[in-house]
């Protein structure tokens, strides 16, 4: 910077002057914060596409396996073109507390010139481009709760009005300049969301529990057995979700810096505990810890640590973890029959539940030992720990809120759906299975 403020002090008139102001801002641009940022778009991206969709395709049975897998693919293209449209305006150009405005419609400002609000130090277009990749793999978690039963028209459908109707708004509320939940920009109620607990693990897993009570159980469930047909896809799968889950927490920093390191840390330490207390509690209580286990217990400590991961210190990360998987196993075996509800891929049980759990010990856990972000140019309290118990108030306001929005608005989008189209698949086409039924082709072939 001292180079182009040199410049600017002789600058002869007033074109130079600025010419040299240009320079300033430029030389505030850091390719390494811009290469880190495009490599977790890019994680991040993987977390969908093949993440996800191995995790949940293996989770299913032989006949859905594609069928499954193309929920989470076609959202890597449908999601992209509402994003590009209006998504990212509606999000993070400046509005009301519960909506964006118009300002970056059809992306019109958006390229290489920083936004000081959200990225002084990269181009608009690669924070675009980052933001875009978590709207992407929000509407795919749902899937996993209306696997095996769902026509893909009505998937379609129900994806499209969801982005608009639950994500657009929450994620404004809690990222956008103005949103009612900005804890730095804005909001009126303080709500530590680091990198998606509210925005993307509540909204998604509780609207993963409607769309499972609106369809009601699979032909069969519970009286079948209904088990994983490849574990060895579920596994690879989950593998690289926990790997996706460094771009989607750590890149959360928006630059390659101490606090991107202390996220990553964060985020491992968490899966870690995570998945040793789901096995634990499963061995302790069947007699033998399994693979289905340690993964579902890997993917819920990252889902607890995703609003805590900018917040926390290591060690309070290790018990997010543990609590995480042990609450979870219990949402997943326990709560789960109590009720009888049938959320095929358990959505709900880990997402809904572990993003709850973990945006409320954000609260508890979150200090400016970690991350001193100022408010009013003050470095303040963040969580109890930090002696600011008022913070878990708001934390449980946030949560409150994402629940509330999930709750009517997928109720809203089911029964437009279900008017317009209608939402299940027949009882033939669900015993057939949805890989010919809606696709008209099959995961594997065996020779007879």
């Amino acid at each position: 910077m001292t180079i182009p403020f040199a410049l600017l002090q002789t600058a002869p008139d007033i074109s130079a002057r600025l010419t040299a102001l240009e320079a300033a801002a430029k030389s505030a641009q850091s390719a390494g914060d811009n290469a880190w940022m495009l490599v977790s778009a890019a994680l991040v991206l993987m977390m969908t596409g093949p993440g996800l969709a191995l995790f949940y395709g293996g989770l299913v049975r032989r006949k859905n396996v594609l069928s499954t897998m193309m929920h989470s693919f076609v959202m890597m293209g449908l999601i992209t073109v509402i994003w590009a449209i209006c998504g990212y305006s509606l999000v993070f150009s400046e509005g009301n507390p519960f909506i964006g405005g118009f300002k970056y419609l059809f992306l019109n400002g958006v390229g290489s010139e920083p936004n000081a609000d959200y990225a002084a130090t990269i181009p608009q277009g690669t924070f675009m481009i980052y933001q875009l990749m978590f709207a992407v793999i929000t509407p795919a978690l749902i899937s996993g709760a209306y696997a095996e039963r769902i026509k893909f028209s009505a998937m379609m459908l129900f994806t499209t009005l969801w982005i608009f109707i639950v994500y657009f708004p929450m994620a404004h509320m809690v990222w956008g300049k103005g949103g009612l939940l900005n804890a730095y920009l804005g909001g009126s109620i303080r709500t530590f969301d680091f990198a998606g607990g509210t925005v993307v693990h509540i909204t998604s897993g509780v609207s993963a529990l409607i769309f499972a009570l609106y369809l009601g159980k699979r032909k069969g469930y519970p009286r079948e057995a209904m088990k994983p047909h490849s574990l060895v896809l579920s596994t690879i799968g989950a593998c690289m979700l926990w790997m996706g889950w460094f771009g989607f927490n750590a890149g959360s920093a928006v630059a390659a810096s101490g606090l991107a390191t202390s996220a990553f840390i964060a985020t491992h330490f968490a899966a870690a505990t995570a998945a040793l207390g789901w096995m634990l509690a499963e061995w302790l209580t069947s007699g033998k810890p399994s693979m289905l286990g340690g993964i579902s217990g890997a993917v819920a400590g990252l889902v607890a640590i995703t609003p805590a991961s900018g917040f926390v210190a290591p060690m309070p990360a290790l018990l997010i973890g543990l609590l995480a998987g042990l609450f979870c196993f219990w949402m997943v075996t326990a709560v789960k029959h109590m009720f009888g509800y049938d959320d095929t891929l358990d959505a709900f049980g880990v997402h809904g539940a572990g993003g709850t759990l973990g945006a409320l010990l954000t609260g508890v856990f979150a200090t400016s030992a970690i991350n001193s972000a100022q408010i009013n140019g003050k470095v303040v309290p963040l969580g109890l720990v930090d002696g600011n118990p008022g913070q878990i108030l708001n934390q449980g306001i946030g949560v409150l809120i994402a629940m509330a929005l999930a709750v009517v608005g997928t109720l809203v989008i089911l029964k437009i759906c279900d008017v317009l189209i209608g939402v299940r698949v027949t009882a033939d086409e669900e015993e057939e299975g949805l890989d010919l039924t809606q696709h008209g082709e099959e995961g594997y072939f065996l020779e007879s």
